[in-house]
């Protein structure tokens, strides 16, 4: 273990290992700690810096290659090591913790899908986010190695890709939701992806029915040979309900007397427990299906015995048939909510009633009340023009 004042041109003429040793320390006598080592088998050698830590144990702590670096940065750069380390810091331990950090692929497959799968309806959804792109951009860094830089422009690349903001704020929330976990779980001290400004794109598009077309679309439900579809969609559009939560339903759940249907928190969006109203045409149209006393689902497929899982296919040819290609599904939902408000009903109604975790989310309806609100205007003017005539009472 050589002691001797270390010079550029010793670093680079003169740095051997001796053949018959696996290793050589050169210390710098000039700056007590800062040592060089090289192997027979090294092109050059490693500046380390060597320190007793907290527990009076040697430690090292790798400073850089001595062709990346020069003898004056390696010293500069052990002096700032040494004065952290006299301020009660260990590096090298803290080197090791930032190793034990998983990276993201490791800590998706061992900790947050498994933990998805139970807590998360969304799970499939999240899956298909990882694996789509986040799995080969990020999936080799370690939690720790992300920055809010990073995700920025990888937020903006996704942007200028061409896919819609929405889809782009998915991948940044998903994140965000992966390092609050991390967190929770001890793995991770900061959310890199906190504060990361959402594109926050409208993209809630919702088609609603004129009169004519809602009597056109219940002609064809009413007369299309596909009957156990064309009964699920007029259920949809009798209750408001999600197209999960009806494909779920059992006849356990159906109270004829008090007129409800009972959602369990597995099958609800909210993870509460729900009573949704039945009203005349969700009741006949229960009172038309054949499964009851046969099958514990309401709606079942009689070719395989088993409940629908998807009609999504169905539904398509059902919408052109109805002249209506633009209308979703889900559009029924939307369209059982106009029913509410423009009947007059309050927002806080409608919101019990769809089950919604929040007005706000409610409150994208509130647009469709102005005709009943300007008919509740309109009375006014009913007044002043009979005043105006002379025929207020």
């Amino acid at each position: 273990m050589p002691v001797l004042k270390l010079t550029q041109d010793f670093i680079n003429n003169s740095l051997i290992c001796p053949t018959d040793k696996k290793r050589i320390e050169y210390c710098d006598k000039e700056l007590p700690g800062l040592i060089i080592i090289v192997t027979p088998l090294s092109q050059g050698g490693t500046y380390f810096l060597r320190y007793k830590n907290g527990n009076g144990k040697t430690s090292y702590i790798k400073i850089a290659r001595t062709n990346e670096m020069t003898l004056a940065d390696a010293r500069k750069k052990a002096k700032l090591l040494k004065l952290e380390i006299s301020n009660g810091a260990d590096p090298s331990n803290e080197k090791r913790v930032q190793k034990a950090v998983p990276t993201l692929a490791a800590f998706y497959e061992q900790h947050y899908k498994p933990y998805a799968a139970v807590h998360k309806r969304s799970a499939s959804s999240d899956h298909q986010i990882y694996t789509c792109r986040l799995e080969s951009r990020f999936g080799h860094l370690r939690l720790n190695q992300f920055t809010k830089t990073m995700i920025i422009g990888f937020h903006n690349e996704l942007r200028e890709s061409g896919l819609a903001g929405a889809t782009c704020d998915h991948y940044v929330k998903f994140l965000r939701h992966a390092f609050n976990l991390a967190i929770e779980w001890d793995m991770l001290k900061e959310n890199p992806a906190s504060g990361v400004k959402l594109f926050n794109l409208d993209n809630k598009v919702e088609h609603y029915l004129d009169a004519t077309e809602l009597e056109t679309l219940m002609t064809v439900l009413k007369t299309s040979a596909n009957r156990p579809v064309c009964m699920i969609a007029m259920y949809l559009l009798s209750t408001g309900a999600r197209m999960n939560e009806v494909l779920s339903a059992k006849w356990c759940q159906i109270n004829r007397d008090t007129r409800t249907w009972k959602i369990p928190a597995l099958n609800s969006k909210s993870k509460k427990v729900r009573s949704v109203p039945l009203n005349d045409s969700a009741l006949d149209i229960i009172s038309q299906l054949d499964t009851e006393a046969e099958f514990e689902y309401l709606f079942v497929n009689r070719v395989t015995g088993n409940p629908y899982t998807n009609i999504h296919k169905a539904w398509g040819k059902i919408r052109y048939q109805a002249g209506l290609p633009q209308l979703r599904i889900h559009d029924l939902r939307h369209q059982y909510a106009s029913f509410l408000v423009n009947s007059g009903r309050t927002l806080y109604e409608v919101q019990q009633i769809l089950g919604h975790s929040t007005s706000k989310v409610t409150e994208r309806y509130s647009h469709l009340s102005s005709a009943t609100l300007q008919a509740a205007a309109n009375s006014a003017s009913v007044m002043i023009n009979a005043a105006m005539g002379g025929e207020a009472a």
